[in-house]
This record gives structure tokens, sequence and C-alpha cells, in this order.
């Protein structure tokens, strides 16, 4: 071989560690803090007009959950109420219930009301969500009552 063909042989190589380098701290980067700095700047803008009176909703049945709460892990006590919006977990800022908790990733699951149940789905995560000890791995209705485990933190629905 002569000697421009190993130096560049030595350049592109380089060129293909700086790449993986690079690569690398973009994820540790978007671990770390979760967000892009295109959405935080969607985030700060002005919140839209809001109608003046939100519309009545119906009061839950009896056997409707009402709250989230967490009965084990750092956050055990936490109560959400449930309202027609979907509630996000895991360890990015913008989740609806922030999760610190090494076992759980930024975008870990997602609970949403259809069809008058709650749904739990996991959104791809690195350790699973366990419904009563079962794997979820497509979307799930969670009754009353049962645990749903994300690492180290349980949730409950509850009237």
């Amino acid at each position: 071989m002569n000697a421009l063909t190993l130096t560049l042989i030595r350049v592109a190589f380089l060129a293909v560690l700086w790449l993986f380098v690079i690569a690398a701290i973009g994820v540790v980067r978007t671990d770390l803090f979760g967000t892009t700095a295109k959405a935080r700047r969607a985030r700060s803008r002005p919140p839209q007009r809001q109608p003046q009176r939100p519309p009545r909703q119906p009061r839950p049945g009896r056997g409707t959950p009402r709250f989230l709460v967490v009965t084990e892990g750092g956050l055990s006590g936490l109560s959400i109420d449930l309202t027609d919006q979907q509630i996000t977990l895991g360890r990015a800022n913008d989740a609806t219930l922030v999760l610190n908790d090494d076992y759980a990733s930024s975008r870990h699951a997602r609970i949403f009301p259809q069809d008058g149940q709650w749904i739990v789905e996991d959104l791809g995560s690195t350790n699973g969500t366990y419904l009563d000890r079962q794997k979820v791995t497509r979307p799930t209705p969670v009754p009353m009552g049962v645990p749903i485990r994300i690492g180290k933190t349980v949730l409950e629905l509850r009237r």
C-alpha cells in the first residue's frame, strides 16, 4: 500500500470514530434532558386562547376509576385525578408523572381513556411495563385495583 492510501484510510477511520462519539453524546444528552431545544421552544410559546367555559364533563359512574394512585416507589402516596386526557409516564420532564426511577425510560408508558375504560400502553421502554405480573406488549385495558409496575414504581386505578 502506498502512503496516500494509508493516510486516506486513517482519515476515514478518524471521521467514523468522531461520528460515533457525536452520536453517543446526542443519545446521552437526550436521555439526561429529555427533549430537544426545538420541543422546548414550542412549549415556551404563549398558550392558545381558551374558551370561557369548558364543556361539562359527565360524572363518573359507580365502577369508573377517578384516581391514579402511586402505591410503591419514590412517589408513593401521590394521587392524580383522572380526566379524559392521557397520562404519560417516564423520566422526561414533560411527562404527566415524572418517575425518578433508574428502571424507567424517558417516555416509558401512557395511560389513556378509550370507550369508557382506561388503557395502558408501553411506549417501547427498555425494561417493560407490567400489568399484574404480565408484560404489556400492546394496548391493554386496566381493571380497577390491578397494579401497573414500571421499574420500582407501582400504580393503581382507584375510585
